[in-house]
């Protein structure tokens, strides 16, 4: 679904056909490998976004992402468009407007003026919307310590963007760049949303059908806007590199939304819930870390910022 962990392989540790091994058996090698594989290519994804803005704009980012994930999963969406009750596709729609279409167009703004490792480090924020909007919308109960988990996260997130500035390729960039953070904020807001509509609405079914479905119907409207609205097949034709932006496009929306979910769902059988959420905390390092390689300032109060964002995923996982 997006540059992110994707709403529907984010509930698949809910489905009752998942199963781990048992609680005193040692993880195996192989959900070692695919933790790593996993939160290498979730990582990647935020450069890949930077790659493709040095030619297209953030709309035409967003849209050529939409569409090229929903052609690859259209196959497996109409294996499935005819399983589901047609009352049940107003919440695929929801779930693919709010956590897929417009996150793939925030993320793309934030990475205009914010440094890409710090987008995987705010991403992160996924866990505490979730857990909030199931809060408020779904009868979630919140604890004392998920609440001051959320309050963590929402401290990290101002010591980021407020005091750390936006990062940069040379420099550190002006304050006021930071705060498109927010874009990323308000994405991860969506993928909150998202995830707790998926849960409650499609509980065990797989969760490839779900993206493929949910992409579909989302993508047409993406692909017309991306063809007949943007500039983007006279940039093809036209602006040299736009060929190599695009395919830093594609292979995101590829390894970020189709790959990565099934390598979700191999480990959640592999390992447990538990195990495999603990990418949460690898992506924003794998994220800085492709930001360094390409330049980018990162400072102590990003990192501190980083820090209390990462422990208010680990008190939110850990608590009761």
């Amino acid at each position: 679904m997006n540059s992110s962990p994707a709403p529907a392989a984010a509930v698949a540790p809910s489905s009752p056909t998942v199963a781990g091994p048992p609680p005193h058996q040692p993880t195996p090698l192989t959900a070692w490998v695919l933790l790593i594989v996993l939160a290498s290519i979730w990582g990647t994804s935020f450069i890949l976004m930077k790659k493709g803005l040095v030619v297209f704009s953030a709309l035409e980012l967003g849209a050529a992402r939409v569409t090229v994930a929903s052609l690859l999963l259209l196959p497996f969406a109409l294996r499935h468009v005819r399983r589901v009750e047609r009352s049940r596709f107003k919440w695929l729609l929801l779930s693919g407007v709010v956590g897929t279409l417009i996150p793939a167009f925030l993320f793309a703004y934030a990475e205009t003026k914010l440094a890409s490792g710090l987008a995987g480090v705010l991403n992160a924020l996924t866990v505490v919307f979730t857990l909030l909007m199931g809060a408020l919308f779904f009868g979630q109960r919140i604890t004392w310590l998920r609440a001051a988990g959320i309050g963590a996260g929402l401290l990290g997130t101002i010591v980021l963007m407020g005091l750390g500035g936006s990062g940069g390729d040379a420099t550190p960039s002006g304050q006021g760049n930071a705060w498109y953070g927010l874009y990323i904020v308000l994405a991860t807001l969506g993928y909150g949303i998202s995830i707790n509509l998926i849960k409650h609405h499609f509980h065990g079914m797989p969760a490839l059908a779900v993206t493929g479905l949910l992409l579909m119907l989302i993508g047409g409207p993406a692909a017309v806007y991306l063809l007949l609205g943007t500039d983007f097949v006279y940039k093809l034709q036209h602006v040299p590199g736009a060929w190599t932006a695009f395919g830093y496009i594609a292979l995101l929306a590829t390894l970020s939304t189709a790959v990565a979910m099934v390598l979700f769902n191999r480990l959640i059988q592999q390992s447990t819930a538990l195990f495999a959420s603990s990418n949460t905390y690898l992506v924003p390092i794998m994220a800085l870390a492709w930001g360094l390689l390409d330049g980018e300032v990162i400072n102590g109060w990003h990192l501190l910022g980083m820090g209390i964002i990462l422990l208010s995923v680990f008190i939110i996982n850990r608590a009761k």
